[in-house]
């Protein structure tokens, strides 16, 4: 008994083990209840019932960031709740890019929330090893912030003054090598990743991947690559690995069903980039502060974070609200 009671308390980066545990338990629970309950038989997924959802989801989160500023203090939970929006939006970037493979891949929308929803089993394990990486060379090298912080500022105004051109999945080398390395059925069969069937050749029955397991694999891999931006702007606000974690995974939890509220529309947010581009020059330039004039109040961070996301996401609305009168 005394053997467990020390497991469960021993620390962990700083944080006791049981408070890991918990988080964790947390999110098994709704993944299990996602893919149990909300996922259980092939029904396409309306933007009402995502919506409320994603409301459950936002929920959640708060109530956590309620219970982080219960135990661990104010600024613990500021600065979660900045990783936090910080993380939601830059999500509705994500969401153009996944709505870009499922369309390229054929996947009705009936099929698209399984997939998405098990994405975040991948998703845990990955972040979670950047998070590792990240934490640990902030730690060892506390010079790595300002690395991060030169990161975050180059990246914003290349937001700022580089326009996107059209991306075209079809051409991405990871698609080409996965078509031409893997056995791919030309057709979806319902829900299944993988299925057995004849080689064409021998006449053998041998394993096959669908198109959802491709479109799978190549969200994971573009939420990796979004996540390189997305991993250092929390440690620029916080290096509690814990903060940086839970932040990342609660924001991450309710994408997928904020993907099909806001797939239809992603259209009408074109102007959030250049809000988030400001939030990563702000984030990245407060790492140079913290280092050389000390730590700015976390406050003063939530309120210019959600001020300026708020602000572009309102913009965009409004901008874009002829476009979507006409489209009516």
């Amino acid at each position: 008994m005394d053997t467990l009671i020390a497991l469960i308390t021993a620390d962990i980066v700083g944080t006791p083990a049981w408070l890991w545990l918990s988080f964790l338990a947390v999110v098994f629970i709704l993944l299990a209840f996602d893919l149990g309950v909300l996922n259980k038989g092939e029904k396409e997924l309306g933007i009402a019932e995502s919506l409320r959802l994603s409301l459950f989801y936002i929920l959640v989160a708060v109530l956590f960031g309620g219970w982080v500023w219960y135990s661990r203090g104010a600024d613990a939970s500021m600065q979660y709740f900045t990783g936090y929006a910080i993380e939601k939006a830059l999500s509705i970037d994500n969401v153009f890019v996944i709505s870009l493979i499922f369309s390229y891949f054929a996947i009705p929308r009936i099929y698209q929330y399984r997939a998405l929803v098990w994405g975040i089993i991948a998703v845990l394990v990955l972040r979670g090893l950047m998070i590792g990486v990240g934490a640990a060379l902030v730690q060892e090298y506390d010079w790595v912030l300002l690395l991060f912080g030169a990161f975050l500022i180059g990246t914003g105004i290349k937001m700022l003054i580089v326009k996107e051109g059209e991306q075209d999945i079809s051409k991405n080398p990871l698609v080409r090598l996965l078509s031409r390395v893997l056995r791919v059925t030309p057709q979806l069969h319902g829900q299944r990743f993988i299925v057995r069937q004849p080689h064409p050749v021998t006449g053998k029955m041998v394993l096959w991947v669908t198109p959802l397991f491709l479109a799978l694999v190549v969200i994971n891999i573009a939420d990796l690559i979004f996540a390189v931006d997305s991993v250092p702007a929390i440690f620029a606000i916080t290096t509690d690995t814990y903060i940086v974690f839970t932040a990342n995974i609660m924001a991450i939890l309710g994408l997928r069903a904020l993907y099909f509220a806001l797939a239809a529309m992603v259209h009408r947010f074109e102007y959030l980039k250049y809000a988030l581009a400001l939030v990563l020059v702000f984030i990245g330039g407060k790492i140079f502060w913290n280092y050389y004039y000390g730590k700015l109040d976390p406050a003063i961070s939530l309120g210019v974070t959600v001020a300026m996301i708020a602000g572009g996401i309102v913009f965009s609305l409004w901008k874009t609200r002829k476009n979507a009168l006409g489209a009516h």
